[in-house]
């Protein structure tokens, strides 16, 4: 699962570009050495679904072998016939982007590369939370995926015209990494950014404060193009760092606001907030809003009436 949240039509698009409309299961060339094929996954937290990313020609990486489908697994394997593949890269362990790894891996004959430990990369707080039992959350988690060799920050690969370097980018997950790819100036961005909708973050794994962080270092790189694990690549990846970021800090500002009026679970706080989002999305969309009273709860603006957790009633401090 991406665990994204979609606008519903007639809602402020922002910089979101919700025209994209790939070919699914071939190659499709989106720059010189730069070839994606789309899983036949698409949904309402997928997107036109995950997309894997061929970087370089005769010898190559590919980021995010994406779902355990055959099919989807098939289509990428032809589109890099009589390639050798250096490296499988996943940017992190949602089963829509890391189940397929090991069997793609193992059909081409090349390791699997990740950070691959959501649960260690957790802050304190979330796993202390986690101890206490009532934060739920673990959607879409790949709970299985073992990569063959644990990245992190700073790890570069390398091949005939490409480098990618491992860039620490948490909040949609602990264990998010996003892959610079040094020659186009450009970064593969998997879930943190995306250019049809904002990142779902779902405590324990997904984690407001880091996400808050991450964003900003990457507003800081000034690349050229982001290349999302779902979604057109960006054009202008400053103009969407940006107005994520306005995005969460108006949405901040909607729940303290709320709980001014009085005490409050996510679920009330969600019917009140997200009138513009499809009801069958409210589960989602409360797991942001936990996510936020988390985040405000660390820098002592809320509390919660007993533990912590996803049904909790909060409150101003």
């Amino acid at each position: 699962m991406v665990g994204t949240l979609p606008r519903t039509p007639g809602a402020p698009r922002g910089p979101f570009d919700l025209s994209h409309a790939p070919p699914i299961g071939v190659a499709e060339h989106l720059a010189p050495g730069l070839r994606v094929v789309t899983a036949p996954n698409g949904g309402p937290m997928t997107f036109t679904g995950t997309r894997s990313y061929v970087v370089g020609e005769r010898e190559v990486a590919v980021i995010d072998p994406g779902p355990d489908d055959p099919r989807h697994l098939d289509a990428l394997a032809a589109a890099i016939a009589g390639e050798r593949v250096a490296a499988v890269l996943v940017t992190h362990s949602h089963l829509d982007h890391s189940a397929g790894a090991a069997a793609f891996a193992a059909r081409v004959g090349a390791p699997v590369l990740a950070h691959g430990d959501p649960a260690g990369a957790r802050s304190l707080t979330m796993a202390a939370l986690t101890s206490q039992g009532a934060i739920g959350g673990g959607e879409g988690i790949d709970v299985t995926f073992r990569p063959d060799e644990r990245i992190g920050e700073g790890t570069t690969l390398a091949g005939p015209g490409w480098t990618l370097t491992a860039i620490p980018t948490p909040g949609h997950t602990a264990d998010h990494l996003s892959f610079a790819w040094k020659e186009a100036g450009a970064l593969f961005s998997g879930d943190h950014l995306m250019g049809w909708a904002t990142t779902l973050i779902s405590p324990p794994d997904g984690d407001l404060g880091m996400f808050r962080t991450s964003v900003l270092r990457v507003l800081e790189r000034r690349d050229s193009t982001l290349y999302p694990g779902h979604g057109a690549p960006v054009a202008d990846p400053e103009a969407l760092a940006r107005h994520v970021l306005a995005h969460r800090d108006g949405r901040e500002a909607q729940i303290v606001a709320a709980l001014a009026g009085g005490p409050a679970s996510p679920a009330a706080l969600v019917a009140g907030l997200y009138a513009d989002v499809d009801p069958r999305l409210h589960p989602a969309a409360a797991r942001n809003v936990l996510a936020h009273l988390i985040d405000l709860m660390e820098r002592g603006l809320v509390t919660p009436e007993g533990p912590a957790g996803a049904t909790a009633i909060w409150h101003l401090a």
